[in-house]
């Protein structure tokens, strides 16, 4: 199953502009009014990785398959969307199914795009948004306390420990803090996924600016205009600007960004930061036929490596030829590696590392 990042915010901050930006098409409706997107959109976006371009050079493959992942256009939240307003149910459902949240939250002035609230503040709307997610949590979870209390009560060990974490996700939610402020053990994180709580999830913050303050923009400050801790992931992006991008060739986009002052596409920040915030490493297959990146947790093992390729390499898994990255390209590849003692044989407890490049022997 591909990973899927919801893109949220208010009406009218620029989230299918977004959207349509990343997965290069006119796919997300834009105009301006509310609830111009209604059903999600979803596109597969690749996901930007100069190793694997190197690794292709080298190789020269009949095909090359980058790792992807799955963005989700949801329709704008208002306030009230936890009680149904805006039809805020049917969208909160679509955000509980996401892995992980893109949350766009708009700077940028534009007397042609209206806002609902009617002026521009960033800090508010990313409260108005949070609050409606922190209520709509809070709801779930009082449902779930009321079915697993008199269990925990009579006894239930299992119940006992659910019980427990589900009272202190409570009173975060409860004081306007989101689940993931709560800490907790490795065991209670696995436990806490059963719930599917919405401020439990990865939160991306795209701040939508204009295209004259993308070169000035300073993430630190805007973090801390925003409100929001030092630890959260900001990616400043401009997505009108993104969304011209995409309409020239990669020399004359890069020649644009240049021009601007700006090094890379705030785009490709997004892209690279949602793909760490599910948690995920690459690891690569490279041969004449086929250079590929393949998604896996970080901490996978070896063979739950191979089993993302297929379920019978980790079921039959003997071991995996393994040589890192840094060596496959300063050694030529894989013969000129092999021969200077840099492919290891790795077995079943090996810990993969990314930029791996690795070679599956199985047994069906």
């Amino acid at each position: 199953m591909a990973l899927q990042i919801g893109i949220i915010g208010l009406p009218n901050v620029g989230k299918s502009t977004l959207f349509n930006a990343l997965t290069r098409s006119k796919g997300a409706q834009s105009a301006n009014y509310p609830f111009c997107t209604i059903e999600p959109n979803v596109g597969i976006v690749e996901v930007p990785d100069t190793r694997l371009q190197t690794l292709t050079e080298m190789v020269k493959p009949q095909k090359v398959i980058p790792a992807a992942i799955e963005f989700v256009d949801i329709a704008g939240l208002v306030k009230g969307a936890s009680k149904g307003e805006g039809l805020g149910n049917q969208f909160l459902h679509a955000i509980r199914e996401v892995d992980a949240l893109c949350h766009v939250v708009r700077e940028f002035e534009d007397t042609n795009i209206t806002h609902v609230e009617g002026t521009i503040d960033p800090k508010r709307d990313c409260e108005t948004i949070e609050t409606e997610l922190i209520l709509a949590d809070l709801e779930s979870i009082v449902k779930r306390i009321d079915k697993v209390e008199g269990a925990a009560r009579s006894g239930d060990k299992e119940k006992q420990k659910e019980f427990a974490l589900l009272r202190r996700m409570k009173e975060a939610l409860d004081t306007g803090k989101m689940a993931q402020t709560v800490e907790m053990t490795s065991e209670e994180k696995k436990l806490s996924r059963q719930f599917n709580l919405l401020t439990n999830k990865p939160i991306i913050y795209a701040l939508n600016i204009a295209e004259k303050a993308l070169q000035s923009a300073n993430e630190a400050k805007q973090r801390t205009s925003l409100g929001l801790p030092p630890d959260a992931q900001i990616i400043m992006v401009s997505a009108k600007i993104e969304e011209d991008l995409q309409d020239l060739s990669l020399e004359e986009a890069t020649e644009m960004l240049r021009e601007m002052g700006v090094e890379s596409s705030g785009l490709d920040q997004l892209i690279q930061a949602a793909y760490a915030a599910l948690g995920y490493i690459t690891y690569f297959t490279a041969g004449p036929k086929e250079v590929r990146a393949w998604n896996v947790l970080r901490g996978a093992s070896a063979p739950e490596a191979a089993g993302v390729i297929h379920t019978d390499f980790q079921k039959g898994f003997i071991r995996a030829e393994t040589i890192a990255y840094a060596d496959y390209v300063s050694l030529g590849g894989e013969q000129s590696a092999k021969v200077a003692g840099k492919m290891r044989s790795e077995g079943k407890e090996y810990v993969v590392q990314d930029g791996d490049v690795m070679y599956f022997k199985f047994n069906v």
